[in-house]
């Protein structure tokens, strides 16, 4: 019967995870601006599903736990913070996603400290990137470190941190949905010329 036939979405989807300590604004700003692109995020907690405390102790409740992750997705994204960032670091599943992603083509896209984790999963190297200037220097062993608000390799796209989480997220729509995608939602955003 035809209810009984699957059938996979053909809008573009995101994850991005969450763990303890993130940069909460990074990772709110960053969802908003992928769902106002119409991406379907998911929004997956590193360690569950409950409520995450983040670097500024507010709590941010994720969609999902990272481990019930099903499904294809043309990106994934992590949010900075120094403490979710060692976490993301230390995290197998993290790691595992992100080789994945590397193999399969996906954008991957790191922001603030979050390239600390590429780094610990040793994805990426030797490619160009920017970051939170308080880990420049441990980035600069690692990859090209560039110092623009947001930088682009191949799949990879990375961001300094808060002041540049808008152009991050419009960066990554636009790498996911198009320039005409991302155009609309920029102006939608009223952002100051």
């Amino acid at each position: 019967m035809l209810e009984d036939i699957e059938v996979e979405s053909t809008i573009p989807r995101a994850l991005v995870i969450l763990a303890e300590g993130a940069e909460e604004a990074e990772a709110v700003i960053v969802v908003d601006i992928l769902r106002r692109g119409g991406i379907d995020v998911v929004f997956a907690g590193l360690n569950g599903d409950s409520p995450v405390l983040c670097g500024r102790k507010m709590k941010l409740i994720p969609d999902i736990a990272l481990s019930a992750v099903t499904g294809h997705f043309q990106a994934i994204v992590l949010p900075g913070g120094a403490e979710g960032a060692r976490r993301l670091g230390s995290s197998e599943a993290v790691g595992e996603r992100l080789r994945h992603a590397v193999t399969d083509g996906l954008v991957v896209g790191a922001i603030c400290a979050a390239p600390l984790a590429l780094l610990a999963h040793q994805v990426f190297a030797g490619k160009a990137m920017t970051c939170h200037p308080s880990v420049a220097s441990r980035i600069a062993m690692y990859g090209k470190l560039v110092q623009k608000p947001v930088v682009e390799d191949g799949q990879l796209v990375t961001s300094q941190g808060l002041g540049t989480a808008i152009m991050f997220g419009l960066t990554l729509v636009r790498r996911i949905m198009g320039d005409v995608r991302a155009a609309d939602v920029e102006r939608g955003l009223t952002l100051p010329r």
